[in-house]
């Protein structure tokens, strides 16, 4: 199979990658550490990974940071996950013009503290004002890919109803530009670390043609390296989204 490669020479990289950033939980408890030791851990490779793709040209970087379903964790777990967000942000806020990194939130974000829905729009306005070519991650923040759909067709249902859209106007660009990620082109890699192997409702609209990539490596110990093995698969796969290859 012939290879894309970028002006280096190197395999060029998917336009946008999603990773379920998975095993920080174990990560800590194979080391004798508190879970949040292993949030800690994986906050950093998240920041680690994101200049890596920011550096060899991926567009978007989608990651899921916290679940729908991630509440029923302890309540000590979930203030140390939205402790360290919070401490990211305001990093972020200082940073993303300097940087030319743009962030933007997937999720509801009506159960977050409002403290961090004050820094969370600070980063959309700053996103606003830098150019749509910069590169752009993506923060699944109480997020839910059946709970995304349901929110987007509830608006969609709402246009109908006040006049606006007519329901034998909806198809799949239609109906994408409800979603969250409307407007961002869907992924071509999802990653999951852990050894975990389902999608774990994540971004299950935008991934239908998604080639995904397992790996046994937990992610606080995902690095660079690895992310090139999951760059390098991507490129062996022979993708004809549902065609026959001539």
């Amino acid at each position: 199979m012939a290879e894309n490669r970028n002006e280096t020479g190197r395999l060029a990289p998917p336009r946008h990658i999603a990773i379920i950033m998975d095993g920080n939980g174990r990560w800590a408890t194979r080391r004798g550490l508190p879970r949040t030791a292993g949030h800690k851990a994986g906050a950093e490779t998240f920041r680690n990974i994101a200049t890596y793709c920011k550096n060899i040209g991926v567009k978007y970087l989608t990651v899921y940071a916290f679940s729908t379903e991630n509440w029923k964790r302890s309540e000590t777990e979930v203030s140390a996950i939205m402790a360290l967000l919070k401490k990211y942000l305001l990093e972020a806020v200082d940073t993303m013009e300097r940087d030319h990194i743009r962030l933007h939130f997937f999720g509801d974000m009506t159960p977050i503290a409002p403290e961090l829905r004050v820094l969370a729009r600070e980063t959309d306005e700053i996103t606003e004002h830098l150019s749509k070519d910069d590169f752009q991650a993506n923060v699944c923040l109480n997020y839910g890919g059946r709970d995304e759909i349901l929110r987007a067709a509830r608006r969609f249902a709402e246009d109908c109803a006040a006049g606006k859209r007519r329901p034998e106007e909806l198809d799949e660009a239609a109906f994408s530009g409800y979603l969250d990620s409307a407007g961002i082109p869907d992924p071509e890699l999802m990653i999951r670390p852990s050894g975990e192997q389902r999608l774990s409702n994540f971004l299950l609209w935008q991934c239908a043609y998604s080639e995904f990539y397992y790996t046994d490596v937990l992610w606080p110990d995902f690095d660079e390296a690895e992310l090139d093995k999951a760059i390098a698969a991507y490129h062996a796969r022979d993708r004809r989204f549902g065609g026959v290859k001539k």
